[in-house]
């Protein structure tokens, strides 16, 4: 059920197995005034309109750029421009800045954790640099020593890794140099490690929650030096920190531990929280700049509208929005819930407007470009359907690889999608280029 204003409104409740990497989409945007996202990345010197610079892209949310025209339909033979192969195993995103594809990547065997660079227009690997030789963590089977994505300023590339009982931030140079190092704190392993690093202004901010009790800081971009630093509830949670304009201003917001949190980004001053969200939380929040939406999934099922000053929860319901984010568009949710059901949900009342079954699990947060969303399951289909509010409607579905946990980027007109083909020992993971040749 669906709860506003103390009273119930129908809404259809899903049961859904969960999976700790499990990914999902939800669009929303406001009633009233069109709420437009601000690409972050536009205020970053050295980030380009085609750049897909960090986490979820320019503008925090899974929206790509306006106006590409990408391929609808692809399998190994179709639209596809490179293939290049990925060593070891991972589930983050690839990051794209000017000429270079970024991933984070773990040899499991060892426990060395790596990012790799590849050249964005033929795929050849430009460099490999070992960030850690042995200490990688992880518990869940469906977890990685290398969850989190790099992120970007155009100069720097930043990635943060769990190993030996820390959590360590690495800054490198655009050639894979190390240019500073910091160990954020010590980290215990609940299922693993999925957070990534989040570029604003001049800082770059990261969290490690975890139930000894975890941070949140914001570092000097340049030197790693600490510019503020706040302690986290001591709860495992795996959420990636993100800074969304809601209510006429910046706000840093944190969902899991049990709470929903805002602080000014700048100095890490709480300006507000309150309950809005369960323990353990892998999305991302997302805004339609009066609203915040979280969802989580552990040890209830949790998707909710906290308002952008924390003076309410608009609306709630059970819905199994565990792992993947939200994302917002004109006026209306959209999600891929963990076990496969794409929904649409008006954002201001929470009422549902339609679920349809896709199938399959679904570890990989959807993207939406203009009014299509590319939401790719574990099997490695990526479903396209509209964004649309009156009713489903698909566009197609396209096989590539074996098992997808990462969530695909498209930018500069171009699809890239982290795929793993084979299985148990035979199983390789490799970096795929989707365009019109």
């Amino acid at each position: 059920m669906i709860r506003r204003a103390g009273k119930a409104l129908p809404g259809l409740a899903i049961l859904a197995a969960a999976s700790l990497v499990a990914t999902v989409l939800v669009a929303a945007a406001c009633r009233g005034p069109l709420f437009a996202a601000e690409p972050a990345a536009a205020a970053v010197a050295g980030i380009g309109a085609a750049d897909w610079p960090w986490w979820r892209g320019p503008t925090h949310d899974g929206h790509a750029a306006a106006g590409q025209q990408v391929p609808l339909s692809w399998s190994d033979e179709e639209n596809v421009l490179w293939t290049a192969a990925v060593p070891g195993r991972g589930s983050s995103s690839p990051t794209v800045v000017g000429d270079r594809v970024y991933l984070t990547t773990c040899d499991e065997p060892t426990g060395s954790q790596s990012v790799l660079a590849f050249d964005r227009h033929t795929g050849h690997e430009a460099w490999r640099k070992e960030v850690h030789a042995r200490g990688a963590m992880r518990k869940n089977e469906r977890s990685t020593g290398a969850s989190g994505s790099v992120a970007s300023d155009g100069r720097r590339l930043f990635a943060a890794f769990p190993t030996a009982d820390a959590v360590y931030v690495t800054a490198l140079g655009s050639d894979g140099e190390q240019v500073w190092q910091v160990r954020l704190c010590d980290y215990a392993i609940h299922q693993g490690y999925g957070a990534s690093p989040l570029v604003h202004g001049d800082t770059v901010i990261v969290i490690a929650d975890h139930k000894g009790g975890g941070v949140v800081a914001a570092l000097d971009r340049a030197t790693g030096a600490t510019v503020w630093r706040k302690p986290r509830p001591p709860m495992p949670n795996y959420s990636s920190p993100v800074v969304l304009r809601v209510q006429g201003r910046e706000q840093l917001v944190l969902t899991g531990c049990d709470l929903v949190v805002s602080l000014d980004p700048a100095s890490g001053e709480t300006l507000w929280e309150r309950p809005g969200a369960t323990t353990e939380c892998v999305t991302t929040p997302v805004t339609d700049g009066t609203r915040v939406f979280t969802s989580g999934g552990y040890p209830r099922n949790h998707l909710s509208a906290v308002r952008g000053d924390g003076s309410a929860v608009d609306w709630q319901s059970g819905d199994r929005v565990y792992v993947p984010s939200l994302l917002v568009h004109e006026g209306h949710l959209y999600a891929v819930l963990d076990a496969g059901v794409a929904a649409c949900f008006e954002a201001a009342t929470g009422v549902e407007k339609w679920k349809h079954r896709l199938g399959g699990n679904f570890s990989a947060s959807p993207v939406l470009l203009g009014d299509t969303i590319f939401a790719t399951a574990e099997n490695g289909v990526t479903h396209l359907f509209r964004a649309r509010p009156d009713s489903f409607e698909a566009i197609g579905a396209n096989q590539l690889g074996d098992e997808a946990f990462a969530t695909p980027t498209i930018c500069g007109g171009r699809i890239y999608l982290r795929v793993a083909v084979g299985r148990g020992a035979e199983r390789r993971e490799k970096l795929v280029c989707v365009g019109r040749p």
